[in-house]
């Protein structure tokens, strides 16, 4: 089995509770490198992570420099997704980015566009394509039991849960709040199931209702409204070139009891389907409508459920394997470049008051 020798670039939250501890169950991978500019995160990924004498850097370039690196995973800002993925990509190196692609969707086709100049290997971190009810939803679509899917709806609802860390609320670092944040998770997932990655028009709506409250209620306390410079909520008509339609709802904080996120719903010819309290199926058959509630525990025997695989597990472990096999990634940086087209054109829409076209 080969081992793939890994550098990570940004050692906070999402590659603490993510990347690395996923990595570190897979047995062809060994961290190798860390960078981080703020030298003690690096450290302390090494020291938890990484192989004996695992290497640390402050500067994304000089990582990019050790030739034994093979594969870089990008876990920093939305602003400098796309500067550090292509400067790996440049240098040879096979990409992980974390979601979104990147700031702006311009900076995402320059991704795409640095993949095809030099061969290697681009994915992002849309790692609820690996849930269990995604990847059996995901079948169910493949196999046209929906039929042609004509109808869905991306949810990312959270009444309060406003993250007060780090850099979510600046929008010159992140690009956006909600929308670009798990709203990008559910319309990624809505896509993929429906195939359908040709979007005609886009119609959009941002708020900023909620973020000027002093010492609001939040999951995370409260947030400080003189920082909160992105919006609290945001939502989306899209129009596809077949004329299927998504409606995509976002929020950190909205007034609403109605909380999911990173979910769809599903509308075909043939059927239809959610993902409220696990994944429901629901049609018609022999003259009579039906729902079906699917159980996806593993295993089957009385008192004993199974071992099911973590979605972030399950996406590190496909990840490998398509390098190892030189076929494509579970998520293409096609699929996400239009994901980032259309949080765009949702921000532009919600600006400008007018619909926005997309080629």
């Amino acid at each position: 089995m080969a081992t793939h020798k890994i550098g990570i670039i940004g050692c906070g939250g999402i590659a603490n509770g993510k990347h690395m501890p996923s990595l570190k169950k897979q047995k062809n991978a060994q961290m190798v490198a860390f960078c981080d500019i703020i030298p003690e995160r690096a450290s302390a990924a090494a020291e938890a992570y990484g192989v004996e004498g695992a290497e640390t850097y402050t500067d994304y370039r000089d990582l990019l420099k050790d030739p034994a690196i093979e594969i870089v995973h990008v876990c920093t800002p939305n602003d400098s997704h796309a500067e550090i993925a292509i400067a790996a990509l440049e240098a040879g190196k096979h990409v992980m980015c974390e979601k979104p692609m990147a700031k702006t969707a311009e900076d995402a086709k320059r991704m795409v566009e640095a993949v095809k100049r030099t061969g290697k290997k681009l994915t992002i971190g849309y790692n609820n394509r690996f849930r269990p009810d995604s990847q059996h939803l995901k079948k169910i679509c493949e196999a046209g039991n929906l039929g042609d899917i004509y109808y869905a709806k991306a949810h990312a609802i959270r009444r309060r849960a406003v993250p007060t860390w780090g850099v979510f609320l600046d929008e010159e670092k992140q690009g956006g709040g909600p929308l670009i944040d798990i709203g990008t998770h559910a319309l990624d997932l809505t896509l993929w199931m429906m195939d359908n990655y040709k979007p005609k028009v886009v119609l959009g709506s941002a708020f900023h209702k909620l973020s000027h409250k002093e010492n609001a209620a939040n999951a995370w306390g409260p947030w400080d409204p003189a920082k909160f410079t992105v919006e609290d909520s945001a939502f989306g008509m899209i129009v596809m070139e077949n004329g299927a339609t998504i409606v995509l709802e976002s929020s950190w904080a909205l007034n609403t009891l109605d909380v999911r996120e990173a979910q769809c719903t599903l509308s075909g010819t043939e059927g239809g389907a959610d993902m409220i309290n696990g994944l429901r199926i629901n049609g018609e058959e022999h003259g009579r409508l039906y729902t079906t509630e699917v159980d996806l525990k593993a295993g089957g025997v009385a008192f004993y459920d199974g071992v099911t695989e973590k979605d972030t597990d399950l996406e590190m472990r496909l990840w490998l394997k398509a390098i190892e096999e030189d076929t494509e990634p579970v998520v293409t940086p096609e699929q996400a470049y239009v994901v980032s087209q259309i949080l765009e054109a949702i921000y532009e829409s919600a600006r400008t008051g007018k619909a926005v076209y997309l080629d």
